[in-house]
């Protein structure tokens, strides 16, 4: 039986039939989720960078600054975004999609060598970067809390110890810490008082150190 002799004795319901597979792909064209963030490796770096005790205004002013003002003359930049809050500062670059990631992350790693003498002298740790797709959402999410450990003392347990056996699991690609508290003292130096005891800032950090 040839299955196209039923359309070619009926071209009425043939014509019929076409007209309205045509509307109804149109309706269902038109009903098609759009997805706000598709699955699309974009290129994106993300630089995080810790102050401790250093408030949202001198991170900004002292560390994020400088680091976009470097990361702005990178080849390629599409989008900057920055982030300062109390002892952190967070940098996202997102790069052309025609942009090689590991090309990308060579260039970043040279920005922030080269802002290494714009940036405060007694930043803890440099900069630290990793590769990101703002695609990906955590997989899991874990909170630690204690009645009788001060926050400051959970974090450095969640930082040394439950992070660093969290990133050796295998498919593991990023582990992040949030909503912890670093103990820094900061201290406001008058400096007409030290020069009355022959002592400058220098040996006041000194001191300290």
């Amino acid at each position: 039986m040839n299955p196209s002799r039923i359309f070619i004795l009926r071209p009425v319901a043939t014509s019929l039939l076409t007209v309205g597979l045509l509307l109804v792909g149109l309706v269902a064209y038109k009903q098609l989720p759009v997805s706000a963030l598709p699955q699309v490796d974009y290129p994106t770096i993300q630089i995080l960078t810790f102050y401790p005790g250093a408030g949202p205004e001198v991170m900004a002013s002292s560390v994020t600054t400088p680091l976009e003002r470097q990361f702005g003359q990178l080849p390629g930049l599409n989008q900057m975004t920055s982030t300062s809050s109390f002892g952190s500062s967070i940098v996202v670059l997102q790069f052309n999609l025609n942009e090689s990631i590991d090309v990308a992350e060579q260039e970043v790693q040279s920005a922030i060598n080269a802002s290494g003498t714009y940036l405060p002298r007694d930043l803890p740790n440099p900069p630290i970067y990793t590769k990101t797709n703002p695609a990906d959402a955590p997989v899991l999410t874990l909170a630690l809390t204690s009645d009788t450990l001060p926050l400051s003392k959970v974090e450095d347990l969640a930082d040394t110890t439950l992070a660093q056996k969290i990133s050796q699991i295998p498919g593991v690609g990023l582990v992040s810490i949030s909503g912890g508290q670093k103990p820094a003292v900061r201290v406001q130096a008058n400096p007409t008082a030290l020069a009355s005891y022959g002592l400058g800032l220098e040996d006041l950090r000194t001191v300290l150190t």
